[in-house]
C-alpha cells in the first residue's frame, strides 16, 4: 500500500502514520497548502498513491476565521479530488474524514448514519459540504466517508478541552475555567481511531459513510472527577460564560454497528487508560 496522507503532521495524522508504518505501509505525507491546486496536483502525480486518507482540516469549532473552514475543508478537498483524477490509475480507496458534528442536535442517541445531517456551526457545515461535493467524484474514485465522534490523546492541542483539563491537573492548578460541563461526549482514544482508519482503507466500501464511534459518553464533570481520583488533586471548576458555545449539542454519541459490520468488533480503550497515557506524557 502506498498511502497518501494529508494532515500527516496534525494530531490524528501523526498517530495514523505511526500505526501505518508499524504495519509495513508506505506513508507519503502531502506537504504544503491544499489551496495551492497546482502544487497538490504535482505531488499526487509524483506519489502515485494506491490509497488516500484525507485528514487535513481546520478542526476547532471555535476557530475565528469562518471563511477559513470552507477554504480548507471544502475547497482544499476539491483540489485534492481533482488531483486524484489526473492519475493514470485511480487509487483503490479514498477515505475522507468528515465529522460527527454534521449531525447537529438529535433527539435520540447513539446516532446512526441514516440520521439526516443538520449542522449548527461553520465547521460542521464545511464538512457536510465536503461530503456532498465528493458525491460528484464517486463514479471515478472509490470514496468512503468517516464521521468521527470526539477523541483525544497525546499530542492533542491544549485548545481542546481534554488536553486543557490534563494540563491543569499536571500543574496542580487551583481552578479551571470551562464552558458547559454537563454536555455528554465520546472521548475515544486516537490510537483506536487510527486503527479504524487503517481498517477502512483496506475494507471500507465506496459510497458508504461510517461513524467512528464507541457509543460511550461522559460529561466533563465526570472526567474531572475521574482525574481527581487518579491524581489526588482537586480541581474546582468555574463556568465561564464566554466559553459556553451557542447551539451546544447536549449529547453526541454514535452507533458503531455499520463500522463493526465492515471491520468486525473494535477495541476501544477505557477512558482511564487514555487519561493516564496523557498524564504520563505531560509530566
Amino acid at each position: 500500500m502506498r498511502l497518501l496522507l494529508t494532515g500527516a503532521d496534525g494530531f490524528t495524522g501523526r498517530h495514523v502514520a505511526s500505526a501505518a508504518i508499524a504495519q509495513g505501509i508506505e506513508v507519503f505525507p502531502l506537504a504544503g497548502d491544499l489551496q495551492n491546486r497546482e502544487s497538490i496536483k504535482a505531488q499526487v502525480q509524483e506519489i502515485e498513491p494506491t490509497h488516500v486518507l484525507h485528514l487535513a482540516a481546520i478542526s476547532h469549532v471555535m476557530h475565528a476565521d469562518e471563511q477559513g473552514f470552507y477554504q480548507t475543508n471544502l475547497f482544499g478537498s476539491l483540489h485534492l479530488l481533482d488531483a486524484l483524477l489526473t492519475l493514470k490509475q485511480a487509487p483503490q480507496k479514498v477515505i475522507l474524514a468528515s465529522s460527527a458534528n454534521v449531525y447537529g442536535h438529535c433527539e435520540h442517541s447513539p446516532i446512526d448514519e441514516s440520521q439526516v445531517p443538520a449542522p449548527v456551526n461553520h465547521y460542521a457545515m464545511s464538512k457536510l459540504a465536503m461530503e456532498l461535493l465528493s458525491r460528484n467524484y464517486l463514479s471515478q474514485l472509490p470514496i468512503a466517508i468517516t464521521r468521527p465522534f470526539n477523541y483525544t490523546g497525546v499530542g492533542h492541542h491544549v485548545s481542546f478541552v481534554i488536553p486543557k483539563i490534563i494540563e491543569h491537573f499536571v500543574r496542580k492548578a487551583d481552578h479551571i475555567e470551562l464552558g458547559n460541563i454537563e454536555v455528554y461526549r465520546e472521548y475515544n482514544d486516537v490510537r483506536d481511531v487510527s486503527q479504524c482508519y487503517l481498517g477502512l482503507l483496506a475494507l471500507g466500501v465506496s459510497g458508504q459513510t461510517y461513524n467512528l464511534a464507541s457509543g460511550r459518553t461522559v460529561n466533563l464533570r465526570q472526567v474531572i472527577s475521574l482525574l481527581e481520583s487518579m491524581t489526588g488533586h482537586l480541581l474546582p471548576v468555574k463556568v465561564n460564560p464566554k466559553l459556553v458555545r451557542n447551539n451546544e449539542i447536549e449529547i453526541l454519541s454514535g452507533n458503531h454497528a455499520r463500522l463493526e459490520q465492515c471491520l468486525g468488533p473494535q477495541h476501544w480503550r477505557p477512558l482511564e487508560q487514555t487519561l493516564q497515557w496523557m498524564l504520563d506524557a505531560a509530566q
